[in-house]
C-alpha cells in the first residue's frame, strides 16, 4: 500500500498519497466547515499535484520516475504542515513538495524546492505547482471571478498577470474556493477548468506569453512560488471571504503587520521641478496636516542611478532638508530608479556587462520624465551595485520611505520585455524575466537586512503593468504605487478613479499596500480625498501652499483622528466594499467598510453626485451584538443598531454631506 499523511485543521482536511508513478498526489480534500468533499474524480486515478518539464521532458514521463527519500510532518506557530522529499534518478533532481494548513484562517499553502543533484545543468520549464481538482456544486451553479476576484468571467478561464486571485462560487449555496498565485507579475498563469476537466485549478507560471524558463547549476537550488488555496462561505459571517482574506493578507502575506505612514508626495504638480525653495515652503504645511512622511520625488537626483543631490535643484544639498523634515515631526521619503540609469552615468559607462541588449543585441533605453535612460539588467552583477547605491542613500538620510521606479523586467508603456545580454545569470531571454523578478528580490532582501524599518514601495513601473499589484510584489515590498489618477480640477475623476482601483482590489490584497497616486489634497472636496485615501495606504499630493491655515488644520484634525482610530483598532481585519463599488460613477453613492472583527471601525460613505439622502449598508456581522455608529471624529450623531440589522442592511443617512464617515463602536459584549 502506498504511504499517505494527513494534513487537518479546523477548516479543511487534505490527504496526500506517495506513488512511485505517480509521485504525489491529493486523495481527498475536505473543507471541514461545510462538509463538502472537493474532489470531482474517481479517487482512483491518481493525477499528480505538480508537474514540470526538465531539459524537454516531463518530469511524469521520465523512466524510473520518483523515489521517496524521506517525510517529515509536523506543526508551527501557524499550522500544520507536511514536507515530502522525492528523488529522481533520470533527471538527477530532488524536489521537496510543502504543505502547510494555516490553524487561523481556512488557508492551505502549497510550494516546490528544487535541488540540481547532478553535474550537468538542467532547464525547468512549464512548470505547475499546484493542481487541483475541486467541487463546489453542479457546474450550471458555478460563477467564476477573476480580476482580483472582483469580475465575473467565463468557467474555463487562463488568469494571468491581473488575476492573482480566482474566485469560484457556488451560487446556490454560497461555497466559494479562491485560488491565489503567488507567481510575480507578468509569470503567473492559473487555469480555471470547466470543460473536459469539470473543476480543475492549475496554479502555474506562464507557458506562452512569458514563458517560464529557469537553469540550474549543480548544485543550485530553486524555490517555486506558493500556491494557496482559501475556502469559505460568502454571506456567512466570519466564514465569508471578505472577512478571511483582509485579514490573512495583512497579517501573513505582508511583510511588515504596522500600519503604513501618511505620505505627502512632491510629485504632482511639481515633477521633476521640484527644488529646495519649493520643498522648505512645503514641510510645514505638511506637518500641520499631520503628514508622517515628506517625500520628495523624481528630480531631487543629479543623474539617474546615483545618489548625489541635483546641484541646480538643491544647491545646499538634502541634509538640512532632512533635519527640517524630521524636525517639524516627520521623516523623509526618496524616489530613486531602481534599473534605469543615465547613460552619462558611472554604472553605465564603466561596466558594459551589466547593460540590458535587445533582440537585437542593442543597449535597451526606456522614456522617462527626463528623457531617455539606459537599462541595466538586475539578472546581473548590477544587482548587487543597486543594492549598495540604495542601502547608502536610505541610511544616509535616514529614510522612512523609498519609491523605487523605472524598468526592471520592463516598463508599463510598451517596451519590450527581457533581456539578450551574454554573460549574465540568464542563458535566455525568457529566463531573463524570471531572473529579473528573482533580482528586484534579493534587492530588497538586501535593503531590508540593512535597513529593517523602511518602507518600500515598487511602482507598477517597476513590476511592468499598469494598475498592477500582486502576491510576487507584496514577498518582495511593502507597498506598490499601482497607479496614478488624473485629479487636476475639482470635477477630475480622481477620488472616484482611485476608489475603483481600490475596490476591485480589496478582497485580494491588503488595501494598506495599495498607493494610489495623484490624488491633489488641493483638489475639489478635502473631505472626500482624505476619506478616500484613509481606504488605502494613505497618500497625498498636490500644492499644500494653496491650502488656507483653517483647510490645513481641517485635514489634520481628520488625519489625526483616523490615525488614533487605526492604533486602537484593526481596521486591517477586513474590507468591505459598499454601495456601487463594482464601478463607482457620480450618480451612485458608493463607499467602504473597514472593521475588526469584533465590528468596530470605520464606515464611509461617499453620496457623489446621486439623489439620495442615506446609503443603506448591508455587512455580514457575526454574533448579535449591539452597537452604535457615530459622526467620524467629532462623536455626535450616534445611531443605535444591532448586528442583524447590519447583516439585513440598515440606512445610514449623509444629511447635508457629500461624504459621511461613521465610527461603529460595539456597546456590550
Amino acid at each position: 500500500m502506498n504511504p499517505q499523511w494527513e494534513l487537518v485543521s479546523p477548516f479543511m482536511r487534505r490527504v496526500v498519497v506517495f506513488d512511485p508513478v505517480v509521485g504525489v498526489y491529493t486523495a481527498q480534500l475536505e473543507h471541514r466547515v461545510t462538509g463538502t468533499r472537493l474532489f470531482r474524480r474517481n479517487p482512483e486515478v491518481a493525477e499528480p499535484d505538480f508537474s514540470v518539464d526538465i531539459n524537454g521532458r516531463l518530469l511524469s514521463h521520465m523512466a524510473g520516475a520518483a523515489r521517496l527519500r524521506h517525510v517529515e510532518q509536523g506543526t508551527d506557530t501557524r499550522g500544520a504542515w507536511l514536507s515530502v522529499h522525492l528523488a529522481y534518478p533520470a533527471a538527477h533532481l530532488e524536489i521537496r513538495v510543502f504543505y502547510h494548513l494555516d490553524h487561523e484562517y481556512p488557508v492551505m499553502c502549497k510550494g516546490l524546492t528544487f535541488l540540481n543533484q547532478g553535474d550537468q545543468v538542467l532547464t525547468l520549464r512549464n512548470l505547475c505547482f499546484e493542481r487541483l481538482e475541486m467541487q463546489l456544486g453542479d457546474t450550471c451553479d458555478m460563477r467564476l471571478f477573476a480580476h482580483y476576484g472582483s469580475q465575473p468571467r467565463e468557467l474555463l478561464y487562463t488568469g494571468r498577470v491581473d488575476d492573482p486571485l480566482l474566485r469560484l462560487t457556488n451560487a446556490r449555496t454560497g461555497e466559494c474556493a479562491l485560488a491565489l498565485n503567488e507567481a510575480p507579475g507578468h509569470l503567473k498563469r492559473t487555469e480555471q477548468g470547466a470543460w473536459f476537466w469539470d473543476g480543475e485549478v492549475r496554479w502555474m507560471f506562464d507557458t506562452d506569453l512569458f514563458p517560464f524558463e529557469r537553469q540550474l547549476q549543480a548544485g543550485e537550488t530553486f524555490v517555486s512560488p506558493a500556491a494557496l488555496l482559501v475556502l469559505g462561505v460568502e454571506g456567512q459571517g466570519y466564514a465569508d471571504p471578505r472577512w478571511i482574506l483582509p485579514a490573512y493578507a495583512a497579517r501573513v502575506l505582508r511583510r511588515k503587520t504596522a500600519a503604513p505612514p501618511f505620505i505627502y508626495n512632491t510629485w504632482d504638480p511639481f515633477g521633476i521641478g521640484i527644488d529646495a525653495p519649493t520643498v522648505v515652503g512645503l514641510i510645514p504645511v505638511a506637518a500641520r496636516m499631520g503628514f508622517d512622511v515628506f517625500s520628495i520625488d523624481d528630480g531631487w537626483q543629479a543623474e539617474y542611478g546615483a545618489n548625489a543631490v541635483s546641484p541646480a535643484h538643491f544647491p545646499q544639498g538634502l541634509d538640512e532638508i532632512c533635519t527640517a523634515v524630521e524636525a517639524a515631526g516627520m521623516r523623509l521619503g526618496l524616489w530613486a530608479s531602481l534599473a534605469a540609469v543615465s547613460p552619462e552615468g558611472r554604472d553605465y559607462g564603466d561596466h558594459p556587462e551589466w547593460r540590458c541588449l535587445d533582440s537585437a543585441g542593442q543597449p535597451k533605453f526606456t522614456r522617462t520624465a527626463a528623457g531617455m535612460m539606459a537599462v541595466m539588467c538586475l539578472g546581473s552583477a548590477f544587482q548587487e551595485a543597486a543594492a549598495a547605491r540604495l542601502i547608502e542613500l536610505v541610511e544616509h538620510f535616514r529614510l522612512a520611505y523609498l519609491k523605487l521606479d523605472l524598468t526592471t523586467v520592463f516598463n508599463a508603456y510598451g517596451e519590450a520585455p527581457g533581456c539578450t545580454a551574454p554573460g549574465h545569470r540568464h542563458q535566455s531571454a525568457a529566463e531573463s524575466v524570471v531572473r529579473i523578478y528573482e533580482g528586484i528580490r534579493a534587492v530588497m532582501e538586501a535593503i531590508y537586512a540593512r535597513c529593517p524599518d523602511v518602507w518600500i514601495d515598487l511602482t507598477f513601473e517597476l513590476w511592468g503593468q499598469k494598475h498592477t499589484i500582486d502576491y510576487g510584489l507584496l514577498a518582495a515590498a511593502d507597498l506598490d504605487w499601482l497607479s496614478n489618477v488624473g485629479d487636476t480640477g475639482d470635477r477630475a475623476a480622481g477620488p472616484l478613479a482611485a476608489r475603483l482601483l481600490l475596490y476591485q482590489r480589496a478582497l485580494a490584497i491588503p488595501v494598506e499596500s495599495m498607493l494610489i497616486g495623484n490624488l491633489r489634497a488641493t483638489s475639489g472636496d478635502w473631505i472626500e480625498h482624505a476619506a478616500t485615501a484613509f481606504g488605502s495606504a494613505p497618500l497625498l499630493l498636490g500644492d499644500l501652499r494653496q491650502l488656507t491655515l483653517e483647510q490645513q488644520a481641517d485635514y489634520g484634525r481628520l488625519i489625526r483622528a483616523f490615525k488614533a482610530l487605526r492604533q486602537t483598532v484593526a481596521l486591517d481585519e477586513s474590507f468591505f466594499p459598499l454601495g456601487s463599488w463594482v464601478g463607482p460613477h457620480s450618480m451612485a453613492w458608493d463607499g467602504y467598510a473597514r472593521l475588526s472583527r469584533d465590528g468596530e471601525g470605520l464606515i464611509v460613505l461617499f453620496r457623489n453626485d446621486a439623489p439620495v439622502t442615506q446609503a443603506v449598508v448591508q455587512i455580514p456581522l457575526p454574533g448579535e451584538a449591539d452597537y452604535v455608529a457615530e459622526d467620524f471624529p467629532a462623536g455626535d450623531a450616534k445611531i443605535r443598531l444591532k448586528a442583524g440589522e447590519l447583516r439585513a442592511g440598515v440606512g445610514l443617512p449623509f444629511g447635508a454631506k457629500r461624504v459621511a464617515l461613521y465610527r461603529l463602536r460595539r456597546v456590550n459584549a
